[in-house]
């Protein structure tokens, strides 16, 4: 009885193209992380923007008056907890009228709101 085996070139092939599927499919996993941690920090930003607004109309404050992350976060207040930017930036409410911001914004990911 003859046993069948697969042959060096059957082997060569399957492995091309592996490598052919990773090299594609590695950088759109790639930019899809960096895309939704982007996203995740505009949503945050976006979530800090409406707690600055509703606090400053709670305590009729007007565009250029200061907010602080103190005034909107907390137990008892407009958001819990902080948020975190998921790419390791920090936020800054910035004055009422001004809008909210990361420490990420120039990088390429644009963590920035529009």
């Amino acid at each position: 009885m003859r046993q069948r085996a697969y042959t060096l070139m059957e082997i060569m092939i399957a492995v091309l193209i592996m490598g052919v599927l990773a090299a594609v499919a590695i950088p759109n996993f790639v930019n899809a992380r960096v895309r939704a941690r982007q996203k995740t920090c505009i949503s945050n930003m976006i979530q800090l923007e409406t707690a600055k607004e509703q606090w400053a109309t709670e305590n009729k404050k007007s565009t250029g008056d200061a907010c602080m992350l103190s005034d909107i976060i907390g137990p008892g207040l407009h958001i819990r907890t902080s948020p975190s930017c998921p790419a390791g930036g920090t936020y800054s409410v910035n004055a009422v009228g001004t809008k909210a911001s990361c420490t990420l914004s120039a990088a390429p990911e644009l963590h920035a709101l529009p």
